[in-house]
Order: structure tokens, then C-alpha cells, then sequence
């Protein structure tokens, strides 16, 4: 698994790609994450186009970052889910946990 980090104005955009498992998948987004909020960014758009595959471990980490970034009075948005990711998060009703997008200078426009 492979994270790129963009910075578009002030959003963090995570370039995703691989698997998102158990282990050093959910570890690497995890340190990813908090090292962007350590240095003060806390808009952040996962990017998960190029995710290929995530296992239940991996939907639990995409949770655990979700507060772990509200929590810290940020934000955190998903962009191109592939179609079997977005029927996990539908079947798990975590779609209506997420903000998800399809057009990235749409998410960007979208946080305040």
C-alpha cells in the first residue's frame, strides 16, 4: 500500500493506493493521518480510487481516522470509492457516516 500527499489550498489530499488490511495497511493511513494533524491540517480527503481491495480492518480504520479527525475539530472526506468499496460502506450504512465524492474540485469547494 502507497499514500501520496497533496496539498490543494488547504486540503490534504491522500492519494490511496493498494490494499487497505490488517496490519501495515491500516497502520500506514493511521500514522498518515496524525502526522497531518500533528502539523496543523485537519482537512483531509482520502482518495480512494486506486484501492483495490480493504478488508473489514481496513472499513474499521477509515472509522477510527473519521473521529480521530473530528475529534480534533477537523474534517475528514472520501473521493472515488470504487464500486466495491462504496457497496461496503452502503452495506455497513457508514455511507451516511462519510461525505463522499465523486469529482475532486468538488470535495475541495466542499470544506468550510
Amino acid at each position: 500500500m502507497k499514500i501520496e500527499i497533496r496539498t490543494v489550498g488547504d486540503v490534504n489530499v491522500l492519494d490511496i493506493s493498494g490494499k487497505i488490511t490488517l496490519g501495515e495497511g491500516t497502520m500506514t493511513v493511521r500514522n498518515t493521518v496524525r502526522d497531518i494533524l500533528k502539523d496543523k491540517g485537519n482537512k483531509i480527503l482520502l482518495n480512494l480510487g486506486d484501492v483495490n481491495y480493504i478488508d473489514s480492518s481496513g472499513i474499521g480504520e477509515l472509522v477510527s481516522t473519521y473521529t480521530t479527525v473530528t475529534n480534533s475539530g477537523g474534517q475528514l472526506k472520501l473521493l472515488n470509492l470504487t464500486k466495491k468499496i462504496h457497496e461496503l460502506l452502503q452495506i455497513t450504512k457508514l455511507l451516511t457516516v462519510f461525505q463522499v465524492f465523486e469529482d475532486e474540485r468538488a470535495a475541495i469547494a466542499s470544506f468550510e
